[in-house]
């Protein structure tokens, strides 16, 4: 009976996990620069004496969907766009080098460069990109800042910290959604790479998929709590079986 019991029981658990990282992907759906968190079902056998009969299912995060969002035209001067697999450096809240597809910038009350969700985005140095007061800022295809203030000519403020992951040290999602070295060290500086100025890139996220998905997945937990259901059925069963014989 304890078999029937924590089979549904851990089967149930991943189910639930499920339905919440699909919720959060169907959530971010218009998030710029998203990027859709997959996740999947295995089996672990529960090791001990004797033979190995119970089999325990667990939802493991597969990590994320790597394919780029659709394009989207803005028009405004401080939207830019990674081309290929390059990634904007920002300074993550607990103050560590973090990786976004978002680029949607803006130009703080401090006169300091950053995200629309606040972030201090940080320079080819590593370090947060400062903006005169009142000048106007333009980002160059090559990430390179450029500031005019009135009449006076433009000048250079800086370069975009625009990194390439590498198969040896891939991007990991973290807690706050935004994504760090698997190695836990900053990515060196891409000098090659390029963005599009005026554009925005959208979630991948496939909103019909991940609504089947989440239909799939109810489904699957009700099954399991209906096991639950028949295993606490059988136990009376067999309790009111035993108290007629005794």
């Amino acid at each position: 009976m304890d078999r029937l019991i924590y089979t549904a029981m851990t089967g149930a658990n991943a189910a639930a996990h499920r339905q919440a990282v699909l919720s959060n992907n169907l959530a971010n759906a218009s998030t710029n620069g998203f990027r859709a968190e997959l996740s999947t079902f295995r089996a672990v056998p529960v090791r001990g004496e004797g033979a190995s009969t119970r089999v325990l299912a667990l939802e493991a995060t597969a990590g994320h969907l790597n394919t780029p969002g659709s394009a989207q035209r803005t028009g405004r001067s401080l939207d830019a766009m990674a081309e290929g697999n390059a990634w904007f450096g920002v300074q993550g809240l607990d103050g560590t080098e973090s990786y976004t597809r978002g680029g949607s910038f803006e130009v703080s009350p401090e006169g300091t460069l950053q995200t629309s969700s606040g972030l201090t985005v940080l320079s080819d140095g590593g370090s947060p990109i400062s903006v005169p007061a009142g000048a106007v800022v333009s980002i160059g295809f090559d990430g390179n800042l450029s500031a005019k203030v009135g009449n006076q000519p433009a000048t250079g403020i800086g370069r975009l910290k625009l990194a390439t992951p590498t198969a040896d040290d891939p991007l990991k999602r973290g807690a706050d959604g935004l994504f760090r070295a698997t190695s836990g060290d900053p990515l060196p500086n891409d000098a090659n790479a390029r963005v599009q100025v005026g554009m925005l890139e959208g979630s991948n996220v496939n909103t019909i998929e991940t609504m089947v998905g989440m239909i799939q997945t109810a489904r699957q937990f009700e099954v399991q709590m209906r096991l639950l259901q028949t295993a606490e059925s059988n136990e009376r069963s067999a309790d009111k079986l035993l108290s007629m014989q005794g």
